[in-house]
């Protein structure tokens, strides 16, 4: 891997972990065009680094209160309790579907067809959303709305699925508004990010890749982390108003190319 792909999977992962749009499927697209065929996957989760730190910064006060409302009571304790709930089904999922998803799940055949049917979900959200739902704020949101959520990131272990577009879309189903079903999946990617680091990266062999390649894990890092933040803000900022409809348009396109295109 040369320093020049370091910066472009950092990028693209930076970009695509928020706006949904599959940053795990766009990787492994990335992979076969490049033809990166040794520790892929490391190098992969070492990227969430990156992005890991994007919603530290950007949420650095929300996560300070978090963690108050956990050890006593403030008004982030509701969310803090609800975001260890919607928490659980990805800590089941990670542990039962984690090899398949370091494997068979990596398929581009996959991640073309599941960026096509994600985004036909994400178009019936939306219309499903301006029709017979009333909005709920980020204050509002029931225990069966979080786990609902925590559901939708369990299934995103799989590449094209996009954690924040599974998150998102099933939060409008709930009846969540769109900017607080955006702000609730990226505080509640944050411990599950966190402990999908540790898992891959404290094994012996993981941090023998990173020390033998730690100029281009520093590099697609902090691309990650810089091309992160633009990305949240960007996100936050475009669906206060406006739809998914664009980002579900590109999937459709961009699945349609995987499939018909060359990486058949």
């Amino acid at each position: 891997m040369s320093i020049l792909e370091a910066i472009i999977l950092g990028l693209v992962q930076g970009l695509t972990e928020f706006i949904p749009v599959s940053s795990s499927g766009h990787l492994v697209l990335l992979h076969e065009a490049f033809g990166i065929t040794e520790n892929g996957l490391t190098f992969d989760v070492a990227l969430h680094i990156g992005t890991l730190g994007a919603l530290l910064i950007y949420f650095h006060k929300d996560i300070v209160l978090l963690f108050k409302g956990i050890l006593g009571n403030n008004e982030y304790t509701k969310l803090a309790w609800l975001i260890v709930l919607a928490t659980i089904p990805a800590v089941i999922s990670g542990v039962l579907l984690q090899e398949r998803a370091e494997s068979a799940f990596r398929s581009i055949r996959l991640v073309g067809v599941n960026l096509i049917v994600v985004a036909f979900v994400m178009l019936l959200a939306e219309w499903f959303a301006k029709r017979y739902i009333r909005k709920t704020q980020l204050e509002k949101v029931s225990p069966s709305q979080a786990l609902a959520v925590g559901v939708a990131q369990a299934v995103a272990v799989i590449p094209g699925v996009s954690r924040s577009g599974g998150t998102i879309t099933t939060g409008l189903f709930m009846g969540l508004d769109r900017v607080a079903a955006t702000r609730f999946s990226f505080l509640l990617g944050i411990p599950i990010t966190f402990g999908a680091i540790i898992k891959v990266l404290a094994t012996d062999s993981s941090l023998q890749t990173l020390g033998n390649g730690s100029d281009l894990f520093a590099v697609g890092i902090i691309t990650a982390l810089i091309s992160g933040l633009f990305a949240i803000k960007f996100l936050l900022r475009f669906l206060a108003g406006h739809t998914l409809a664009a980002f579900a348009y590109y999937r459709i396109a961009l699945g349609t190319l995987v499939l018909v295109g060359g990486f058949l």
